[in-house]
């Protein structure tokens, strides 16, 4: 991965072994992480395109959009990714796939006036990422409200948003998923109303080679049919719609006040079942809010909430006692992570075993059942989330083994343990 261009035209797709991409700055999911590498939807889709054509990815940073399409009109990189769709100049480049709809939205602190409209931002501070697609937007804007200004900063939209959320800027825009991934680290944000929308899509040059459209084109139709880019946009923003402001504030305070009393039993279930001790303290405060003598209308109890039938299949002699219930938790979601299919990888492996903590594994079994019955995918977690919620139904339960089950609980349970998971790597390293 390298970061860097001469003037000339790179060497047509096929006759290199690498893959030169050019991007900006502050590109739409694409960002650069504290280590100095890159993540994010379109960092993912990119890297994994150049795996299977068995290439190198080199990736070019370029200051702004106008900069970055010029040198790929110059053939100076096989493509470019994560920028705008250039309508003024369309003719001068050719556009792949669709793969995502972005929503751009003004973001705005919920302790303050929530803007109805962009007239009602003139005068405010207002803070985008210098370069960003999102300083075009509104560069365009102005030129029918000009006394809309702004301040184009060189920081992600990862870090305005924080600075949103500590009161040192009114505004910014971002696109809605940013919005939501971050609603869940800091309450007090939200969005205030949509700009527009657009299209998330590769660009190639004009007369870019045909056989690297041909190939862009079958890996699209690949990831599409076989589930791997519902998998991958459902990593990024399946869960982040679960939780509430309400929920996210008590989880936080819970993390203050109530985990570090717990938190060794924590590790060390960690550390006997290979499971995340933080994935194993979402799945706890899910299940009884970290209270080791919680108990439901039907008879589960203790902190990982054990059925009788559990907790003696993980000899636990007491269900109220802390340490051996979140063991036993551990070890009982282990078992059934265990117990699924070796076509079952990670995450979807622990996603789905999360929903069977919840319902049983027979009941998995027969929303992957239904998967299959739906041309789904039974493996992934994003497919299941469809067909469990079928079990409650009884022109589908009547038709599979396990019969009824409430599935619907057991997605609310499973996503809302991936976000209060999220907030919990946020909050405390590995």
């Amino acid at each position: 991965m390298g970061c860097g261009m001469g003037n000339k035209p790179v060497s047509p797709f096929g006759m290199t072994n690498e893959l030169v991409v050019i991007t900006v700055k502050h590109a739409e999911h694409f960002h650069k992480k504290s280590d100095g590498g890159y993540s994010g939807l379109t960092f993912d889709l990119i890297t994994e395109f150049a795996h299977e054509m068995g290439l190198e990815i080199r990736f070019v940073m370029m200051q702004n959009a106008e900069d970055a399409l010029a040198a790929l009109s110059r053939q100076q990189a096989h493509l470019a990714i994560g920028l705008s769709h250039p309508v003024a100049n369309a003719s001068r480049f050719r556009l792949g796939p669709v793969y995502k709809h972005a929503h751009h939205q003004v973001a705005f602190n919920t302790k303050n006036f929530k803007p109805q409209d962009l007239q009602q931002l003139v005068g405010k501070n207002i803070e985008v990422p210098i370069g960003s697609i999102y300083e075009k937007k509104l560069e365009k804007l102005k030129q029918t409200l000009p006394d809309l200004t702004w301040s184009a900063v060189n920081l992600p939209s990862v870090d305005l948003l924080q600075k949103l959320a500590k009161g040192e800027i009114d505004y910014t825009v971002t696109n809605a998923l940013q919005i939501k991934q971050k609603k869940h680290f800091y309450a007090n944000i939200d969005s205030a109303f949509e700009l527009d929308a657009s299209s998330n899509q590769w660009i190639f040059p004009k007369f870019v080679e045909p056989e690297l459209l041909r190939r862009t084109k079958a890996f699209f139709e690949r990831i599409q049919d076989d589930g791997s880019l519902r998998q991958l946009l459902d990593n990024y923003s399946g869960h982040f719609q679960q939780l509430e402001a309400g929920d996210i504030h008590f989880f936080k305070k819970k993390i203050k006040t109530k985990l570090p009393g717990f938190k060794k039993h924590f590790v060390r279930a960690g550390e006997l079942t290979e499971i995340d001790w933080r994935l194993l303290a979402a799945l706890a405060y899910q299940e009884s809010h970290w209270n080791p003598e919680a108990k439901s209308i039907t008879g589960v109890r203790g902190m990982m909430m054990l059925t009788q039938d559990t907790a003696k299949r993980m000899k636990v002699t007491d269900r109220l006692d802390a340490r051996q219930s979140i063991l036993a938790g551990a070890g009982y979601l282990q078992l059934l992570k265990n117990k699924l299919s070796d076509s079952v990888a990670e995450p979807d492996r622990t996603w789905i075993a999360l929903a069977a903590y919840n319902q049983g594994y027979g009941h998995i079994v027969d929303a992957r059942t239904l998967a299959t019955r739906f041309n789904l995918n039974p493996d992934l977690w994003v497919d299941l989330k469809k067909t469990l919620p079928l079990l409650s139904k009884k022109q589908y339960f009547d038709t599979i083994k396990y019969g009824k089950t409430r599935g619907s609980e057991a997605v609310t349970l499973t996503e809302s343990v991936r976000a209060y998971y999220e907030i919990l790597k946020k909050n405390h390293a590995q």
